[in-house]
């Protein structure tokens, strides 16, 4: 075992020695990793195969491995931000594996906020490209339009961000300091659980390099106070009652979702919170947890997560229209039930 593991290790560096990384040395290399797990020179070479393939999920979970065993490996390091590089750079991509995998919240924990940004560029693009084109996505903008804000598509290109280490997150259009039709995905290290996040949240912290910041958090604690307003009211059961079929967490402050409340006592958070402006960020939706199987499996299917996202926002548009306008009792003509009449589930 051992003669026949060396004599594939010597083709092994022949093939890198030549410059070949074609499928004779992928595969050399994934008989070579097979045989011995531990040979950080086979998972090095095998992910500088799939990256010059274009396979940068199955080089980026075996640049995982190489760190695993040497965190040290300086080598594994370079290709990871080669890969980054690389699969940015590359067209997105539009089928159903285009999802999000356990490799993609690996590196989202792994770098730095800014590279996880960058790593995850093509997915996220298409994914709010994808969710754009949904109903619901229009009737948002459309909302919003007969507000008098601008706007043709609910995110715009490059309209998600990087948040703390292990977080990037993106919000609609113009919802800086409005309540915010939200996405945001986290990583296990430092977040305890990789998840994925949509629905409403309020970012009332006047930190950062907005204009108007004070005008702005004035609105939107003043958005906020209608939004316990209506969960105080008839509000508050209907979306109890779509939390617990759906997932549904809040998440406030900086901490992750906070899954110690079922859904009537985070509705309940929500309504008695007094220092909104303290907290800085609220949120409440609807969480796919990667260690689930069945939400793992959406995660992992682009179509499948567009149409949880749809579900979730569609469920919640209500409830944000009764919020978002001057005249919080009103339905302008949009076909939506107006408040008590209940929240769609998904």
């Amino acid at each position: 075992m051992a003669s026949d593991i060396a004599a594939l290790e010597r083709r092994a560096i022949e093939f890198a020695r030549l410059g070949d990384f074609g499928e004779d040395a992928t595969d050399l290399n994934r008989a070579l990793t097979r045989l011995s797990p531990g040979n950080q020179g086979a998972w090095t070479r095998l992910a500088r195969c799939c990256m010059e393939q274009e396979l940068f999920d199955d080089a980026a979970a075996a640049l995982i491995q190489v760190l695993e065993l040497n965190p040290s490996n300086n080598i594994a390091k370079s290709l990871q931000q080669e890969v980054i590089r690389r699969r940015a750079m590359a067209p997105v991509r539009s089928d159903a594996a285009s999802g999000f995998t356990p490799q993609d919240f690996y590196t989202l924990g792994q770098l730095a906020s800014v590279d996880a940004a960058r790593a995850l560029t093509p997915k996220f693009e298409s994914l709010l490209t994808s969710v754009n084109a949904q109903r619901t996505s229009s009737r948002i903008v459309e909302a919003r339009n007969r507000e008098g804000q601008s706007g043709s598509k609910l995110f715009r290109r490059n309209s998600f961000y990087a948040g703390l280490h292990g977080h990037v997150f993106a919000f609609h259009h113009g919802g800086r300091w409005e309540p915010q039709f939200n996405l945001g995905m986290f990583s296990a290290t430092p977040w305890g659980a990789s998840s994925f996040r949509s629905g409403i949240a309020f970012n009332m912290s006047p930190a950062g390099s907005d204009p108007d910041r004070e005008a702005g958090q004035a609105n939107a604690l003043l958005r906020f106070e209608r939004f316990q307003q209506q969960l105080a009211g008839a509000w508050g059961g209907h979306l109890v009652d779509w939390m617990s079929k759906s997932g549904g967490f809040i998440q406030y402050g900086e901490r992750g979702p906070a899954t110690d409340l079922l859904p009537r006592q985070g509705v309940d958070w929500i309504v008695n919170c007094r220092n909104p402006a303290g907290i800085g960020f609220v949120f409440i939706g609807r969480w796919l947890f990667l260690e689930n199987p069945d939400d793992a499996a959406t995660l992992g299917d682009m179509r499948k997560l567009v149409a949880a996202i749809e579900d979730t926002f569609a469920a919640l548009f209500p409830l944000w229209l009764s919020v978002y306008g001057e005249d919080t009792g009103r339905d302008p003509g949009s076909g939506v039930r107006a408040p008590g009449s209940g929240i769609r589930g998904s």
